[in-house]
């Protein structure tokens, strides 16, 4: 059935997810009708584009490139190519392993083949910002405080702080691991908990005195937690330091501004890292601890592994339906609910007009559940590892830890590859 009238859909969220969902929308759309309106709404002034630095694996590039926005990142000159992350013990400096992205010849994962790109949040979202422009059908208006939530039969109707309204046909929840259409609709009792990790992060620069032991990117474990030290940038001139650890919640990270402040307080980040890393055998890695700039702690929270991601005319994609701890494909995990919905979507655009034939959307929803719940359950268990990985422990706890680690990540390696070989604009959707 050939569509009309443009399909019209609100997303909740200017960040990664909300713009790179926009994107797949327009990309997957029927091509026999026009492509949907798609408004997208921030409850910040503008994006945010701060933050620390993630490993884009071959998957997730390949996404972007299907999308237009790798294309944008590689025009600016963002980020810093990594073929492989290297893992080491912090104390001897030995390298005890490797999760390579490189293939069995060289030249990366997947067709076409990719390796991975280590980039600051900031630039990776400059980038599909610079291809969101490129699309009119798509808005962004940033300051927007969601305050209200009504679904009818007929649409999706918003009610923001400042008293104006937005209704659509549809509304996807991309805002995050505190997602407001989540807590003000979809599931309000589903809360997000404190995970017991925090991540800390901040970046140095490279001096011509320091000498680092990686190629591109490197986990240093330690007894107090694991230490990522990283180039992030094509000039290879600064260092990405980002700690995964333990921290107590005590009585004064019982809320927001609690963590916000905590989070803040760069001196007292700056001596705790010192302390859990300042035995390295490189003595480099003290250093940028010492040096590094804009520093900041960031507690990690997640949702239950089994909860509700979609109403009637709503639905939640990425952190705001699964948030978990990172386990090396969180970003990557998000391009591909985008995606996988967006074609989920079309199908049912093309069969029943927009919903003219009387075919409820929700049947989309339900399909695209389908296809998706067992491989976010499956990654929602192996991020619990990584919360185990980062636990503090003894001397012997650490021995311990630096021969399971390259005994787990050698037996997991098919597994990984599988997923970053994968090319989700091709795979069968089943709808």
């Amino acid at each position: 059935m050939s569509v009309t009238q443009p399909l019209r859909i609100t997303i909740l969220g200017g960040g990664i997810a909300g713009l790179t969902t926009a994107l797949s929308l327009t990309k997957f759309a029927p091509p026999d009708g026009p492509p949907p309106l798609i408004t997208i709404y921030e409850i910040r002034p503008e994006p945010a584009t701060i933050g620390g630095a993630v490993n884009l694996t071959p998957n997730a590039l390949r996404l972007l490139a299907h999308l237009g926005a790798l294309q944008e990142i590689q025009a600016a000159n963002y980020g810093a190519p990594c073929p492989a992350v290297e893992v080491f013990d912090l104390y001897s400096g030995t390298k005890i392993a490797e999760s390579s992205f490189r293939g069995s010849d060289g030249k990366g994962l997947g067709e076409p083949p990719y390796m991975a790109l280590r980039i600051t949040r900031g630039e990776a979202l400059k980038g599909v910002l610079a291809a969101i422009a490129k699309h009119a059908n798509i808005s962004l208006i940033c300051g927007k405080k969601t305050t209200q939530i009504d679904e009818a039969d007929s649409g999706v109707t918003l009610t923001f702080a400042d008293g104006t309204t937005s209704t659509s046909d549809i509304l996807l929840g991309c805002d995050g691991i505190h997602s407001v259409t989540r807590l003000k609709h979809v599931e309000p009792s589903r809360a997000a908990t404190y995970s017991g990790i925090c991540n800390a992060f901040g970046f140095s620069r490279l001096e011509s005195h320091q000498t680092p032991h990686f190629e591109a990117s490197a986990m240093n474990f330690a007894r107090g937690g694991m230490l990522l030290t990283s180039f992030h940038n094509a000039a290879r001139d600064s260092v990405y330091v980002g700690a995964l650890m333990q921290v107590p919640l005590e009585a004064s990270l019982q809320s927001r501004d609690g963590w916000r402040a905590r989070g803040q307080d760069a001196d007292k980040t700056r001596a705790d890292l010192l302390l859990r890393y300042g035995g390295a055998r490189q003595p480099a890695i003290a250093e940028w601890i010492a040096d590094a700039q804009d520093l900041f702690l960031w507690p990690v929270f997640t949702l239950s592994k089994h909860g509700r991601w979609a109403t009637d005319r709503v639905m939640l994609i990425g952190d705001a339906a699964h948030a978990m701890p990172p386990q090396g494909e969180s970003t990557g995990i998000v391009f591909e609910d985008g995606v996988l919905f967006s074609r989920v979507l079309a199908r049912w655009m093309q069969k029943s007009g927009n919903g003219s034939d009387g075919t409820p959307v929700r049947e989309a929803f339900d399909a695209f559940e389908r296809l998706r719940r067992g491989r976010i359950e499956t990654a929602w268990e192996e991020s619990q590892s990584v919360v185990k990985t980062v636990q503090e422990v003894g001397w012997f706890g650490h021995r311990i830890k630096m021969n399971v680690v390259p005994w787990y990540l050698w037996w997991t390696r098919g597994y990984r590859e599988r997923h970053f070989v994968e090319d989700v604009t091709v795979c069968d959707v089943g709808y």
